[in-house]
């Protein structure tokens, strides 16, 4: 079978299957556009702080958004503990500088309940520039619990995003910003997002750092996401762990010159299809579904670096790379794989909690090389040993159709498990594993 052929009969057939793929909800994002010149300037003060608490007091503001209203360039809105039943917006050159501060030592003290309110995010961020937010819990949101867009160098720290309808944390059309030591649990898409990155002459990164992810049906996505460095974060009982991935649906495809090192990915076997405490969405006409049980899938993209991470105990693959065979046929210059590297790693635990397969790559498209990784016992795909080539790799890599096939048919899947290869997990402090919603001790929400 050529290259071409079965491309067309893995596009037909996957396309025929994009009712099984969760997708985010409709909902309608503000259209992108960035704050420059005096919009964007540093404010130079005086600075004040409002304050916001429950009950009569002279010296408060009775809700977040009217403290925010107020607020100046600069300014400090502190929150006390409480429930806020509000969505919060913080939008407009106005408002750039402005920090958002709860309890970061305990951010489930300070808690913004969407049950009850009109707006679908617990705060949104829309070209304000430099905003920090820290120290809360968003939960029950039709969307997104922390939601930036078309802005620059956010801070989001000391975060906890439950039960929204599509993103925990997330930042769109955006450029630099920070994530850090925030939790994402029990999202109906996934727990963390940063997509639609504009390209940059001189790229500014995006930081994510110290955060965890479980219980969602994808611990990562990032589409059309670039410069973004993931680091000492855990990524672990969700339907996949981390899909950066490619789709025409947003704009500035590939996703690109991505870093993820040194983080612990595992246990990703949720199969949320059989139960799950959100809603499961429909499928994006560009994307299939993702397959439960695999750790870390790059689908299409560009000069990527998957290093140095434990990547252990999910059932169908550790570390995959396919090309976007859905967008194959219209945009072939985007939905190839090139320069991508999967490099250090260490896989299986040491022997005691194994992947299903531990590496699976199509062998598609050029400049794409595996090495240095451990504890590597199955992989899926390599046609023969010069299919995954030893770091640095320049040319054409070595396609392989049966691997190709073999990871189409994971998302084909129509009960989610065919193909999981379970193994015994270690023993983890504190966690269950989680195939399905509710069968241990620890796996529901709240």
């Amino acid at each position: 079978m050529s290259h071409r052929s079965s491309i067309v009969a893995g596009v037909a057939t996957v396309v025929a299957a994009l009712a099984l793929a969760p997708v985010a909800g409709a909902v309608n994002y503000p259209p992108p556009s960035f704050p420059t010149g005096a919009g964007s300037a540093k404010p130079k003060g005086p600075f004040k702080t409002l304050k916001v608490c429950k009950g009569s007091k002279k010296s408060c503001f009775p809700t977040i958004q009217s403290a925010i209203n107020k607020a100046n360039p600069g300014d400090t809105v502190k929150v006390a503990n409480g429930t806020y039943h509000e969505a919060l917006k913080i939008t407009g050159a106005k408002k750039r500088y402005l920090k958002l501060t709860g309890n970061p030592s305990d951010p489930s003290k300070v808690v913004l309940e969407g049950k009850g309110t009109r707006g679908s995010n617990g705060v949104q961020i829309n070209g304000a520039v430099n905003v920090t937010v820290n120290g809360f819990t968003a939960q029950h949101y039709k969307a997104n619990g922390f939601f930036a867009v078309n802005t620059k160098d956010y801070t989001f720290t000391n975060l906890h995003a439950f039960l929204v309808g599509v993103y925990g944390i997330y930042a769109f059309n955006s450029v630099g910003g920070t994530m850090t030591d925030d939790v994402s649990a029990w999202n109906s898409d996934s727990g963390y997002y940063i997509g639609q990155t504009p390209p940059q002459t001189k790229p500014k990164r995006s930081i994510v750092k110290n955060v965890v992810s479980y219980g969602n049906v994808l611990g990562w996505s990032g589409t059309n996401m670039r410069y973004v460095t993931i680091s000492k974060s855990k990524f672990y009982n969700n339907g996949a762990g981390m899909v950066p991935n490619t789709l025409s649906s947003e704009r500035y495809p590939p996703e690109e010159d991505n870093v993820i090192t040194d983080n612990d990915i595992f246990w990703n076997n949720y199969n949320y299809y059989v139960g799950a405490p959100f809603r499961v969405g429909k499928a994006a006409a560009d994307s299939t579904a993702y397959p439960v049980g695999v750790g870390i899938l790059l689908f299409a993209g560009r000069h990527n670096r998957i290093d140095n991470n434990r990547i252990y105990g999910n059932w169908l693959a550790g570390a995959g790379m396919i090309q976007q065979i859905i967008l194959k046929p219209k945009l072939p210059d985007v939905s190839e794989l090139i320069g991508n590297q999967i490099t250090n790693n260490q896989f299986g635990l040491n022997g005691t909690d194994l992947n299903g397969r531990d590496i699976a790559y199509d062998g598609t498209g050029s400049d794409n090389c595996v090495a240095g990784n451990t504890g590597v016992t199955s992989t899926v795909g390599a046609a023969d040993a010069s299919g995954w080539p030893a770091c640095p790799f320049s040319g054409a890599n070595t396609y392989s159709a049966d691997g190709q096939t073999q990871m189409v048919n994971w998302a084909l899947d129509s009960d989610h498990e065919k193909f999981l290869v379970q193994h015994p997990h270690s023993t983890q402090a504190g966690l269950s594993p989680l195939l399905h919603y509710g069968d241990y001790a620890g796996t529901k929400a709240p």
